[in-house]
């Protein structure tokens, strides 16, 4: 089986076609991924401006960063399963879009670089500031990243 033909078996189940059929449980599907970015995005502005030293001071990085990183935990969980059904519904031609492979790549980048080195230099907080900041850095990039091309997506759909 083909990743097209895969694709096209998706587009072909029961749920896929509801959803598709459905502006109801599109917009709602919709709104739900909204606010599970929101989640995401504003946790992950926050953890990272507290690196970048923009933001918080005054309270230890680990009490920024530890609830962010379980509201961007919580915002992923919520933002890939309305977004797995929101692209099931559409997912021959999504799955072509370059825009939305950009914004796929991104948010693979952004999540592993959070859950793996954002967590290992915050846990501790024993870096030193540039490390900090460039790690806040490279995170509030990535994340930024993921939102301007959902945005662009959206725009070009």
């Amino acid at each position: 089986m083909t990743l097209g033909s895969f694709f096209s078996w998706l587009e072909a189940t029961d749920v896929a076609r509801a959803i598709a059929e459905s502006l109801f449980a599109t917009a709602s599907l919709s709104a739900l991924h909204v606010i599970g970015f929101t989640l995401i995005t504003g946790s992950a502005l926050v953890a990272n401006l507290r690196l970048l030293g923009v933001f918080l001071n005054q309270r230890p990085i680990f009490e920024v960063t530890g609830p962010a990183r379980r509201a961007i935990a919580v915002g992923l969980a919520v933002s890939v399963a309305t977004g797995l059904l929101l692209f099931a519904a559409r997912a021959a031609s999504i799955s072509v879009n370059g825009t939305f492979q950009v914004k796929m790549l991104l948010l693979v980048a952004a999540a592993v670089f959070h859950f793996t080195v954002h967590r290992n230099v915050t846990q501790g907080a024993s870096g030193t500031a540039p490390l900090l900041r460039a790690t806040g850095a490279v995170g509030l990039a990535l994340w930024l990243g993921v939102a301007a091309a959902g945005c662009v997506f959206i725009l070009l759909e």
